[in-house]
């Protein structure tokens, strides 16, 4: 594993949210299934690309729940189509791994357990997410998108 390490500008987002606990992976398809076809009344996109974010109270805590997150980037959150919410992403030093296939469990364990460890790094209190772009396959070995961890240096 072997990251960039980038200093991330505030993103702002609009999109759908749910809460949800560890391990219910059908709240996050019922999400993006209410997404994609209201996605369309989102006015002011930037890009093409779709991000999935995961918005911790307690990053440590796996029994607490968290928001999740189906949305867009966009150049303002002027204009928030009905039913859906704005979020901007605040700025900060985030590790951006490439995640090859569909195996997300894999990777989130692999960065945590062989990676962060040894990085000099530690998790930062920010939002998660995961950006999927032109080379983003739903269920396909050969989709590609990029994990954005939040961190912070431990030589501070």
């Amino acid at each position: 594993m072997n990251p960039r390490i980038i200093q991330l500008p505030e993103k702002k987002l609009i999109g759908m949210k749910s809460k949800m606990h560890h391990g219910q992976f059908g709240n996050i398809v019922a999400l993006w299934k209410r997404f994609m076809p209201n996605r369309i009344t989102i006015k002011n996109t930037v890009n093409n690309e779709f991000i999935a974010l995961q918005e911790y109270s307690d990053f440590k805590n796996f029994d607490a729940s968290f928001n999740i997150w189906a949305s867009v980037e966009v150049s303002d959150i002027e204009l928030i189509p009905e039913g859906m919410h704005a979020f901007a992403i605040p700025e900060g030093t985030y590790a951006v791994f490439l995640q090859k296939g569909m195996d997300a469990g894999a990777t989130y364990q692999g960065i945590m357990t062989e990676w962060l460890p040894s990085s000099g790094y530690a998790i930062d209190d920010r939002p998660h997410f995961q950006v999927m772009g032109d080379k983003y396959k739903n269920g396909s070995e050969d989709s590609e998108e990029d994990f954005y961890v939040p961190i912070k240096s431990l030589n501070f």
